[in-house]
């Protein structure tokens, strides 16, 4: 169990801070239940805790950690971050600026105020879901039904001033559909849930069945789909697949640190990046009124969180920084420094990348479009540093003459996401979230994505 008031002992660890100091204590705690055609294949229940620090010395960091969570190991890694601090700056003299000063007391905790349900209670409610899809779509070739749950518990000093609480659970279904046509394998899944412990989203398996039924419904349009042709297309992408582009095409250019390591972003601040219908935003904590799907209010560097705009009205407008990017720059720091376990270094992540809604809807996006696609579903694909991105679509639909034709087979979309966002001519005015999502820079780390449907163009694959 973590301390949750740390400033209520920071009168006896900052005896121990000579430098520049983060003292953070974390317990990450995981369920993952899954069923597999019927069988419970896992049935998990994971903590990780500890303690670490890290320490800033003239533009070298010191850092260190221990599982034990306890005062005395409290003062030891304060002490061996120290003299890592120390020894680097000692061999290396970089002779950098101190950091900038800031002093955040927050608390925020989401844990449900409901009774807890046992692991028992789970696992019978994900086999109550898994018998509906069995007694409903007995011809399916296979089916998975997952239940992960995350809560990600910090409690942050500095020797700033700055002391915060938080606790931030997620909890997700993953549902996965198999069929067949013709011999060859066609499945379909999607990702359902958000921002919150079990209790405070679900009441009744009962509530998924339509979830359930909607991608039973696309994966037999699937089934009898068509290939895509390939070539630039006149496209609609659908919330989830422009969040993720929004996010691995363009955000990670954008984070600081890439920046520095040679990102192409660094070369277009002040540039006209996008059309002038873009604007995109890494939200805090609140977007449109409502809580983000990550909320961070304040980072693991002890920053106030803030928005960062990246792009508007598609002009680059800002990187996403923390302490020692926004020295560098000369910038505010924008509290986007985040560490997944006790045992990791915070990094420039983000937390929730969108574009802004506009002005169109949806139907007349589709409408306009006398051939081309409209591509709902992300799957795997990666991007780089030079914005150019290459990520695979399970789920899509042929657009004929304004109309939604047939279903597509799974395909693939690429390109230069700074040009494809040139060629956005309507943004619908809608806005959905996505809360499934881990970032992948050097550590895993929870992540929300979406924003509204854009049509543009972009290369397609085929056959």
């Amino acid at each position: 169990m973590i301390v949750k008031d740390l400033s209520s002992c920071s009168n006896y660890y900052s005896q121990f801070f000579k430098e520049y100091t983060e003292l953070r204590m974390q317990e990450n705690r995981e369920i993952n239940i899954a069923y597999v055609k019927g069988n419970l294949m896992r049935n998990e229940i994971n903590a990780t805790s500890g303690v670490s620090a890290r320490v800033y010395k003239s533009g070298s960091w010191g850092f260190s950690s221990n599982p034990d969570l306890n005062p005395d190991t409290a003062k030891s890694v304060i002490k061996s971050a120290t003299d890592n601090a120390l020894y680097l700056d000692s061999r290396v003299k970089k002779s950098e600026k101190p950091l900038p000063d800031d002093k955040t007391l927050a608390e925020n905790d989401f844990a449900t105020r409901n009774v807890r349900r046992s692991q028992k209670e789970l696992v019978d409610f994900v086999k109550e879901l898994d018998t509906y899809i069995d007694n409903k779509y007995p011809s399916l070739t296979s089916r998975i039904v997952v239940l992960r749950c995350l809560d990600m518990e910090k409690s942050v000093i500095t020797s700033s001033g700055s002391s915060f609480f938080s606790m931030i659970p997620r909890t997700n279904f993953i549902i996965r559909l198999s069929t067949e046509k013709d011999g060859h394998p066609v499945e379909l899944y999607d990702v359902t849930g958000g921002l919150g412990q079990f209790e405070d989203l679900y009441n009744s398996a009962s509530e998924l069945y339509q979830k359930v039924d909607k991608i039973y419904e696309h994966l037999m349009n699937k089934r009898e789909g068509v290939f895509s042709n390939a070539g630039v297309r006149p496209c609609v992408l659908d919330a989830a697949l422009a969040g993720i582009l929004a996010h691995e095409a363009i955000g990670h250019t954008t984070e600081a640190d890439l920046v520095l390591g040679g990102s192409v972003a660094g070369d277009y601040m002040g540039k006209e990046v996008a059309s002038d219908l873009v604007t995109l935003v890494d939200f805090a904590h609140t977007a449109m009124g409502g809580t983000c799907p990550v909320p961070v209010y304040v980072d693991d560097e002890g920053i106030k969180a803030e928005d960062a705009v990246i792009i508007e009205k598609g002009v680059l407008k800002c990187f996403m920084h923390n302490k020692e990017s926004a020295n560098h720059f000369d910038a505010k720091p924008t509290g986007n420094a985040r560490a997944y376990q006790f045992s990791d270094e915070p990094l420039i992540r983000m937390r929730n990348t969108a574009i802004l809604p506009g002005e169109s809807h949806l139907e007349e996006m589709i409408a306009s479009i006398g051939d081309g696609y409209y591509l709902m579903k992300p799957g795997n694909g990666q991007a780089d540093s030079t914005s150019e991105f290459m990520f695979g679509v399970p789920l899509g639909y042929e657009i004929k003459n304004g109309k939604l034709g047939k279903a597509i087979k799974d395909t693939t979309i690429s390109g230069v996401a700074f040009d494809m966002l040139k060629t956005v001519t309507m943004v619908s005015d809608d806005m959905s979230w996505s809360n499934g999502g881990m970032c992948g820079k050097k550590q895993p780390i929870p992540v929300g994505l979406g924003g509204p449907a854009i049509k543009c163009k972009v290369n397609v694959g085929g056959r």
